[in-house]
């Protein structure tokens, strides 16, 4: 069997490597040049997507990328600890989550496909997929084909492959937030900070995340409730522009949070947070979607890439038990559409609590000490980060966690 896997992020090589695995025969194609891994910001990857990536042998690649995460801890603008709660249901080592910078891992990823006989395909944008009998065929933007007997949708929350599937489904949705990433290096501020956690505030005017690495850095993030950043407003504002306007949104609340962005470097900025609540349609012939471009959650979730990976996993292991490709993009969907619907659902939740309302800062403060106590838990979570896909019926065990 050919496919060609449309998305060069973290889901696409992934994929790539799951379908290697079954003995699909794969080409990935990535829109943009090949990168240094070092564009965009960083993230969290939770131990149910670290499982996934150990089924596929390569987990050592986030190991190696990545700082060890195992709390997160929420506060209000004031200081005041509103609750404290573990990244999610530890691996048999005891590994819990790690933090990396998301280009990096996808960069490996990529790189692990090609050692392993994968074709990936840089500066190869995809404009279009249309059938041609089972088959499914792929227009570049430089108006050359590829044929496939299968081809995979891993480009994203406004994925052109979920649109040639359904015309007619439902754009991504705006939640409220635009996102902003940096880094401050060398900053005495991370000794302060504990380590292997994420410190986040509620802050009175938007919500930040900070957490410090071994080396004494500081990544952080933030997101601010306003309206839909336009292209324009975009091209027109500096990065000064930007993070003079980050900092001055906390200079009001207790921590750290202004000075660590004053001090920093943006790596991410102007980013407009969408989720996908419900997509009709996952497949159409032999032509499938997986990862954002099926269900995407807002950041919140912490969820994303660990969706995108377990996803990667459940496609291959459908196709290598299916009697045919329509059985296993069948299969794959029953498989994931509740879970992953339910994990987008409770990220728009999480989402808009970052939101702060009109009722005041001490009611807000009040009600999630409430949620943290008990609504959002280690038990009412381990659904989501305690799952474990799996590669059975095959012989071809994973591998242990600690690999």
């Amino acid at each position: 069997m050919k496919a060609l896997v449309v998305g060069g992020g973290i889901a696409g090589p992934a994929t790539a490597l799951a379908l290697a695995k079954v003995g699909v025969d794969v080409t990935v194609l990535e829109a943009w040049p090949r990168g240094d891994g070092e564009a965009g910001s960083w993230f969290t990857l939770a131990p149910n997507g670290l499982h996934a990536l150990d089924v596929l042998g390569a987990r050592h690649l986030a190991t190696a990328l990545g700082v060890p995460s195992e709390r997160n801890v929420m506060l209000g603008a004031s200081g005041a600890v509103l609750g404290n709660l573990s990244l999610g249901v530890p691996l048999d080592d005891g590994t819990v989550a790690l933090t990396l910078k998301r280009s990096r891992l996808a960069l490996a990823l990529a790189d692990e496909a090609g050692r392993r006989g994968v074709e990936v395909r840089h500066g190869a944008r995809v404009v279009d997929v249309s059938l041609a009998g089972d088959r499914a065929v792929a227009l570049l933007a430089d108006g050359s084909t590829l044929e496939a007997d299968l081809v995979v949708g891993a480009d994203g929350v406004h994925s052109v492959v979920r649109r040639a599937i359904d015309p007619t489904a439902v754009p991504a949705r705006y939640v409220g937030l635009t996102n902003f990433g940096g880094i401050t290096s060398n900053t005495p501020v991370a000794a302060g900070l504990p380590a292997r956690q994420w410190h986040f505030v509620f802050g009175s005017r938007a919500f930040f995340g900070a957490h410090p690495t071994p080396s004494g850095d500081v990544v952080w993030f933030v997101n601010q409730p306003r309206p839909l950043i336009t292209p324009d407003e975009r091209a027109r504002r500096s990065h000064e522009d930007w993070q003079g306007e980050l900092a001055d949104l906390f200079e009001q609340d207790a921590g750290p949070a202004a000075e660590l962005i004053r001090s920093g470097r943006l790596e991410l900025w102007a980013d407009n947070t969408h989720d996908l609540p419900s997509v009709a349609r996952w497949s159409r012939g032999p032509v499938v979607i997986v990862g954002d471009a099926a269900h995407a959650p807002a950041p919140s979730s912490g969820q994303g890439a660990s969706m995108a990976l377990e996803d990667a996993v459940v496609l291959a292991t459908s196709l290598r038990d299916a009697g045919n490709v329509d059985a296993a993009l069948a299969a794959y969907e029953k498989a994931r559409r509740a879970r992953v619907e339910r994990i987008v659902a409770a990220g728009a939740r999480s989402s808009s609590s970052k939101i702060p309302g009109r009722a005041g800062r001490a009611v807000r403060d009040a009600m999630m000490r409430l949620v943290f106590r008990h609504l959002v838990t280690e038990r009412s979570t381990a659904w989501i980060t305690g799952h474990r896909v799996q590669w059975e019926p095959s012989a071809d065990r994973a591998l242990p966690s600690g690999a």
